[in-house]
């Protein structure tokens, strides 16, 4: 059954818990072929599921139809009719940046992958990639460094993790308020042909795709070509040209891909498009007179740090001490503070209010 028509059922009956439970009838109601009505689920797959959602409160089933579907993955022709999720499902609509690679970089590649990781979540920005060796690994483990969130999308059933080697990181991603994701059953083993798959959902995910090493066969270049077809910005490091794993790289500049030497390149290049999301996501609420300007919805977080901003400029540290926030929580509401125009970066890593605050 493909996409649309888990839509019809999901839209018919208002929850995947509800559509398993239907009688063929029903299905039949809801403009189900009859053939299809008749391949109902398969019982003990149906209560793989069920004992999975039920095994821990961080379990979750996110149907396209919830409110925490993220609405970037609306657009796309053959988008997921619902995703397994574990962890923080809040990640999932927060801004993004996908990180991608070599499953076996170079020493510099690996330093680079966690040192743009480290500088883009203290900004706020979530870090998505695919949980695999290498760059993938490098840069889940550079957010975690500076306490941000980071997302892990599986070519595999959530509770069958892979590769094995990341067990442990897997792990720790939950831990620090991330996420791991997947649209496949759980049971499902790791397959070749569900990377691909896997991949347009992490470049759908997020603003932008950064290619930190990859060789000229790498399957990163399949992320970076599914981003430039999804609209997304698509940026590459390059390196020597006497390294290999740097053709791939050199390869997106030449078809149009944004050269990057630092993280703040990316976020100059993404600033308009995380301005966007985070506009859409925080609707203003309607004013009380016809006449008066509605003042932007603003979290009990986001005004906690503005008002510790006070009239003097600060450092993160700072306000990371007096909040008792975390350091990628302070990092997120900072950087939706400066996207709205309420905050801004001042030299020496300081933060200030700005006049319309």
């Amino acid at each position: 059954m493909g996409p649309r028509r888990l839509d019809r059922l999901l839209a018919h009956f208002g929850s995947p818990d509800a559509a398993l439970g239907a009688p063929r009838r029903e299905w039949r109601d809801a403009g189900l072929p009859e053939p299809l009505t008749r391949e109902r689920p398969d019982p003990a797959r149906t209560r793989r599921i069920r004992d999975w959602l039920d095994d821990a409160p961080d379990h979750h089933l996110v149907a396209r139809n919830a409110s925490a579907f993220p609405e970037s993955l609306d657009d796309l022709p053959d988008a997921p009719a619902a995703l397994f999720a574990r962890g923080r499902v809040e990640a999932l609509r927060e801004p993004q940046i996908a990180m991608v690679g070599s499953r076996t970089p170079t020493t510099g590649g690996r330093q680079n992958a966690r040192a743009f990781a480290r500088h883009l979540a203290r900004q706020g920005l979530v870090i998505t990639s695919g949980l695999a060796l290498g760059i993938d690994g490098e840069a889940h483990q550079g957010a975690l460094d500076v306490g941000g969130s980071t997302i892990a999308v599986l070519g595999s059933g959530i509770d069958r993790l892979y590769p094995s080697q990341h067990r442990d990181l897997a792990e720790r991603i939950v831990a620090g308020g991330g996420l791991i994701l997947s649209e496949w059953l759980p049971g499902t083993e790791p397959r070749r042909g569900h990377f691909p798959r896997r991949n347009r959902l992490i470049s759908g995910l997020a603003s932008g795709v950064l290619v930190v090493e990859a060789s000229v066969q790498s399957g990163s270049l399949i992320t970076a070509r599914l981003a430039g077809e999804q609209g997304r910005e698509v940026f590459a490091i390059p390196g020597s040209i006497h390294n290999p794993l740097a053709r791939g790289c050199h390869r997106l500049i030449r078809e149009g891909a944004k050269l990057v030497e630092t993280g703040q390149d990316l976020l100059e290049e993404l600033a308009p498009a995380l301005r966007r999301q985070l506009e859409a996501l925080d609707t203003p609420a309607p004013p009380s007179q016809a006449n008066e300007t509605p003042a932007p919805r603003r979290d009990p977080q986001q005004a906690r740090i503005l008002d510790l901003l006070g009239h003097d400029p600060q450092p993160a540290d700072t306000l990371i001490e007096a909040s008792g926030l975390t350091a990628g929580e302070v990092s997120s509401i900072l950087l939706m503070l400066e996207l709205a125009g309420e905050v801004s970066t001042l030299p020496g890593g300081l933060y200030a209010r700005t006049s319309q605050a």
